[in-house]
């Protein structure tokens, strides 16, 4: 189900660049963003289920950072009309051909001649389309074998609508001290994802790929701050951040936020073992800045009752 309301379209786009950069930037790719200046004056709001989007946009982007071997992506917002507002993904990718576009948008089907060594289970872009219709949208695609790729989400735009205070915040400053930040993340792109956020508010960064890793390491010396995937291999999120509770020293009240996939259950493992809070993907560059702070906070409390 979705719940289409007013949404941020050029916020949205400079997240998500900000969420790939590190990705991208591992592979010495470029990706910006463009917001077009009558986007940014028009009244009014595009409408979007705001986890949707953002679902839809990562894959289009992680698919990008995926295949592209050299040269950039840019994410574009424009309106191409008075009902409509359009966001781009554009890439110097392999290309398609128009067979293999038409393939690579059937649900299980991959291009074997792309997709050759890339995991995936070719669900993405099939998925993207059915949610971006489900909206009231559409996502469609252009591409050219060896010059590359433009994808595109419409959505419905409403000149009347108004969008949310928490949409009209400002962009999330670095801090003012650096925590030192431990993820704990077997996904490669989620943990580039968190890492550039992070490293963008101003903090030192730590990633690993099992629970086991991460407990070894805490031990070794201290952090301000732990995020746990819900789901990993040698030692999953409610085993690791039990075993991190129970450790005598002060390493055991280190701050955990959780950051699942969505699951409820997930949800109420990881509170049930420890955790401080759940941080759901996809995630987004405000909600980790606010997680980051609260853990800052809780960590400052902490100094300041042990020095009392």
């Amino acid at each position: 189900s979705v719940k289409p309301k007013p949404i941020d379209a050029g916020g949205l786009i400079q997240d998500i660049a900000l969420l790939h950069r590190g990705a991208a930037s591992a592979k010495g790719l470029e990706i910006s963003a463009h917001v077009d200046s009558a986007l940014s004056d028009a009244a009014g709001a595009a409408l979007a289920d705001s986890a949707r989007a953002r679902q839809i946009l990562n894959n289009l982007v992680g698919n990008a950072v995926k295949y592209t071997l050299r040269g950039r992506i840019e994410l574009r917002a424009f309106r191409p009309s008075t009902d409509r507002v359009r966001i781009e993904v554009v890439d110097t990718g392999p290309g398609l051909s128009e067979a293999e576009l038409a393939k690579a948008f059937e649900p299980f089907e991959r291009v074997a001649r792309t997709g050759a060594g890339v995991p995936g289970a070719g669900i993405g872009l099939a998925l993207s389309r059915r949610l971006a219709s489900l909206m009231g949208g559409e996502l469609g695609a252009e591409s050219a074998p060896g010059v590359g790729s433009r994808f595109w989400l419409d959505l419905p735009w409403d000149e009347t609508a108004e969008l949310p205070e928490t949409s009209l915040a400002p962009r999330p400053q670095p801090a003012e001290r650096a925590l030192r930040v431990l993820i704990a993340e077997d996904d490669q792109l989620n943990a580039a994802m968190l890492r550039a956020v992070i490293e963008q508010l101003g903090h030192k960064v730590l990633c690993v790929a099992d629970g086991q890793r991460a407990l070894d390491l805490i031990n070794m010396g201290e952090l301000d701050l732990v995020m746990v995937d819900g789901r990993m291999p040698v030692m999953d999120g409610p085993e690791m951040v039990r075993r991190l509770r129970a450790l005598p020293t002060a390493a055991g009240r280190v701050p955990v936020v959780a950051v699942i996939g969505g699951d409820a259950e997930e949800a109420l493992e990881m509170t049930a073992a420890g955790a401080d809070s759940v941080l759901r993907k996809p995630v987004t560059v405000t909600g980790v800045a606010r997680a980051v702070a609260d853990a800052a906070q809780r960590r400052d409390r902490e100094e300041t009752v042990r020095a009392a």
